[in-house]
């Protein structure tokens, strides 16, 4: 169980080293192509890290086709977005608003999974909701596109999650290959519309290479963490990245959060805990899937 827990910690660590290096990246490419490059280096690596079982060629069986590409449309618009967040606004007020995606996921529980909320749930949610108040605090200052965009980026994360409760069964393979098509496609087609694309220079290069090292290293981790550890135990670690967003921040981007911010992210990761404590309780499990983070 320590050994799932610390391959937790490690993947999320991961991924968030490999955020900081996206928002440093902004200054010096468009989101398109940051996120195509990031997505083609990504499944390279990917590439050699294929789940037992299944293989490559296989990846166009699906048993829920239309499922699955509705998952990739929903993890594409969340990594264009999720990029564009992490190079126009602070890394901790990004994964502050992100971090919204289980309130998302509770209130799509009763609109479309017709699930009964408890007061517990609805706790959660309200204390999710002024954390993310105290941390951007509307009203007193000017709330930039980014933010809008982190908080679209929640709501797919949570859409995503709802999609892969009814994916269960499908291969891992045919749900990353679909995701990377639609990205790199997507990606490839406006960044070439909308900049003037050149070749970035090798320094930039090596740091995009990076980053889908992070991605694809922080995918695996995921996936050995939940193989020798149940999930309900290491979805906490979840919370980890807000840590790192500020230290990252502050280090690298001279973004120091205040004290009300501190609290409010304190309280998101409270809100995020009593969720997962409730569930445990109620079901004995936390219905949490690894897909639910992917940078991709």
């Amino acid at each position: 169980m320590h050994s799932g827990i610390f391959l937790a910690l490690a993947a999320y660590a991961i991924y968030a080293w490999g955020d900081g290096i996206i928002k440093a990246l902004g200054g010096h490419l468009s989101v398109f192509e940051i996120g195509f490059f990031n997505t083609l280096f990504a499944s390279v690596f990917l590439f050699f890290l294929k789940p037992d079982g299944e293989k490559w060629r296989h990846f166009w069986v699906m048993q829920r086709p239309w499922a699955v590409q509705a998952r990739a449309a929903s993890g594409l618009a969340a990594g264009v977005l999720g990029v564009f967040a992490f190079t126009t606004i602070p890394l901790a007020e990004t994964y502050a608003l992100m971090f919204l995606a289980p309130l998302f996921v509770t209130l799509l529980s009763i609109i479309v999974l017709k699930e009964k909320v408890g007061p517990w749930r609805w706790l959660a949610v309200a204390m999710g909701f002024a954390g993310v108040l105290l941390v951007v605090r509307p009203g007193f200052r000017a709330l930039e596109p980014g933010h809008f965009a982190a908080i679209v980026v929640a709501f797919l994360g949570a859409t995503t999650i709802i999609l892969m409760r009814s994916l269960a069964g499908e291969r891992q393979t045919s749900m990353l290959a679909t995701l990377v098509g639609y990205s790199l496609v997507f990606n490839g087609v406006a960044a070439a519309a909308t900049s003037s694309f050149t070749m970035p220079s090798p320094k930039l290069l090596a740091l995009l290479v990076l980053t889908g090292a992070c991605t694809a290293a922080g995918h695996r981790l995921q996936l050995l963490a939940t193989r020798i550890t149940p999930a309900n135990q290491i979805a906490p670690t979840h919370y980890s990245q807000m840590a790192w967003a500020v230290v990252i921040g502050a280090v690298f981007f001279a973004e120091y959060p205040d004290w009300i911010s501190l609290v409010g992210l304190a309280v998101i990761g409270g809100a995020g805990m009593l969720t997962l404590v409730r569930e445990r309780i109620r079901l004995g499990t936390v219905r949490w899937n690894p897909f639910s983070r992917n940078r991709l």
